[in-house]
């Protein structure tokens, strides 16, 4: 049975990513790696940090890093990946991503830190998720030093 191609959605904090047409996608979910081809059931789960990939009706594979949020597919085909950040990996410099995960790294890593710094620890890794949800977007991509 032919099942039409799938509608999809990348949505973030800042408004839609990349909207268009689908044959294949694959993401990481808090319970591992999925792909939703046309045809598959409705689908509901929370995303991990990840280069969510889309590949289109025509061949080609788009790269998009996320840094968790949901991914849905309803009974008619349709997906969206909402998420509060997302960045096309064509977007995405490799050298920022490798200075913000360092820094990231050592403020984490800081013996400065207290118990009261829970939330401020909690948007550091949060932030350290990002930088490498963009890595891995450009590494999927063959980007240079990624």
């Amino acid at each position: 049975m032919d099942h039409p191609p799938l509608r999809v959605k990348v949505v973030c904090a800042d408004g839609e990513v990349w909207k268009g047409e689908a044959i294949n996608i694959i993401v990481r979910t808090t319970e591992g790696d999925i792909g939703l081809l046309p045809g598959h059931e409705a689908f509901l789960a929370a995303l991990a940090p990840c280069a969510a990939q889309i590949i289109t009706s025509d061949g080609v594979r788009e790269v998009i890093a996320c840094d968790g949020g949901f991914v849905s597919l309803d009974e008619d085909g349709h997906v969206s990946i909402i998420t509060q950040y997302a960045t096309r990996s064509e977007e995405i410099s490799v050298d920022q991503a490798h200075r913000d995960l360092e820094e990231l790294r050592k403020e984490i890593n800081s013996s400065e830190r207290t118990d009261d710094d829970f939330f401020v620890i909690q948007d550091l890794t949060h932030r350290l998720h990002l930088a490498q949800a963009q890595l891995a977007a450009a590494r999927v991509v063959g980007k240079k030093e990624a």
